[in-house]
């Protein structure tokens, strides 16, 4: 689904550029390169059931590129909610989704957590050494992305928030102390390939396939996570 971090099949590698990469895996689409916003977002609510809507954009002004909500400083240009109450947009449905986007095909597609799932968000370089460490204990991965902002989100059933906390702090490591962060209700994630700016777009650095729609438990990711990150911290 949408841009993959090229270099591996279904965990990709921090290693070489990053450029978009077919998905090939069995019971899913093939990747369509250049394929539309419209098209993407209602992939994602009819192959994922995951919820979609729609946030900013990105416009050119005198070729000048800057978001759509008119801040000029903005911090996530074309990928941040564009209303306030963002949460009621949010649907499951992929007749409403491409209803949506055909309305305004330039929107980025945002997900919401909290629903059919929560993410756990860390620094690209602890996601990447936590991947490596996963892989080798044989844990089974949900769809992770990778950011332009070099921020990775590990997707995990819901119910993250209220685990986390209590589960790094049994691993030995205040919660305060780690830059690992649960997303649940009433945050998002931005999926690929919305664009941040000038940054790049958003990127899968473990893919939907059809082998991953069911997701782990926070609990079975925790502890490579919270160890990647105290590393990081450890490097400061």
């Amino acid at each position: 689904m949408e841009e993959t971090i090229a270099g591996t099949s279904d965990v990709t590698s921090p290693v070489g550029p990053v450029s978009p990469g077919p998905v090939t895996a069995s019971g899913q689409i093939p990747n369509q390169r250049g394929e539309s916003l419209l098209d993407t977002a209602v992939r994602y609510a009819e192959e994922r059931h995951w919820d979609v809507f729609p946030g900013t954009w990105l416009e050119f002004d005198d070729g000048v590129q800057r978001c759509s909500c008119d801040d000029r400083q903005c911090a996530r240009p074309g990928a941040h909610p564009a209303r306030d109450d963002w949460a009621t947009q949010a649907t499951g449905s992929a007749t409403v989704a491409r209803r949506v986007w055909s309305k305004q095909p330039k929107a980025s597609i945002l997900l919401p957590t909290g629903r059919t799932f929560d993410a756990i968000d860390v620094p690209e370089t602890a996601g990447f050494l936590a991947l490596a460490r996963m892989e080798r204990m044989e844990l089974t991965l949900g769809p992770v992305t990778c950011t332009p902002d070099r921020r990775m989100q590990f997707f995990v059933l819901p119910g993250a928030t209220l685990k986390v906390p209590d589960l790094v702090r049994k691993l030995g490591w205040p919660p305060a102390s780690l830059d690992l962060v649960a997303l649940g209700e009433g945050a998002f994630v931005a999926a690929p390939p919305t664009r941040f700016g000038s940054q790049g777009a958003v990127q899968w650095a473990c893919r939907p396939t059809a082998a991953n729609r069911w997701l782990p438990d926070a609990e079975e990711l925790i502890s490579p996570l919270a160890y990647a990150c105290g590393r990081e911290s450890g490097r400061r």
